[in-house]
Formats: structure tokens, sequence, C-alpha cells
């Protein structure tokens, strides 16, 4: 399996992404802001398994990244919800 320029490309951009949205989340001043840095992380790594499908030709990987990216966003409105303090 070699990497084409491309998928190098990004792979050093989902890095990039993975590093510093780490910092905001161990850094970051308010509890809102390692929320969104939590989200962020499961953004990129939802597009991360959307590379892998394409990287191993296996669109399994698709499957999980859709199941993943849902049980994410369900969890951030979740979080946001609980910091917001409306428990309708």
């Amino acid at each position: 399996m070699t990497l084409s320029v491309l998928q190098m490309i990004a792979l050093a951009l989902l890095v990039l992404g993975i590093g510093l949205s780490c910092l905001r989340l161990l850094l970051g001043p308010t509890t809102p802001d390692r929320v969104v840095a939590a989200d962020t992380l499961a953004v990129i790594t939802t597009a991360g398994l959307a590379g892998l499908a394409s990287v191993f030709d296996n669109p399994i990987y698709l499957d999980v990244a859709l199941v993943y990216g849902t049980l994410a966003f369900a969890g951030t409105v979740a979080i946001a919800r609980a910091l917001e303090g409306d428990s309708k």
C-alpha cells in the first residue's frame, strides 16, 4: 500500500487538526471551548475514517464513520444541553 501525494497531504492536515484540537482541549480556558474542541476531534475522526475507506478501498469504514458521526453529534448536543442547564 503506497499513499499518493494527496493522501499524504490529507493525512498531514488531519494530524495537524488533531494536534491543534488536543491543544485547545487541554488549554481551553472555558468549558465551552473544550466542548467545541472535543466536537472538532470527533469530526476529524469521522473524516479520518472516510479517508481509510478510500485508502483501503473498503466501504465498511464509511458505515463506521456514519455511526460514529451520528453518536458524536448526539453526544455533543447532550453535553451542550447539560452545560446550558436546559433539561426539557
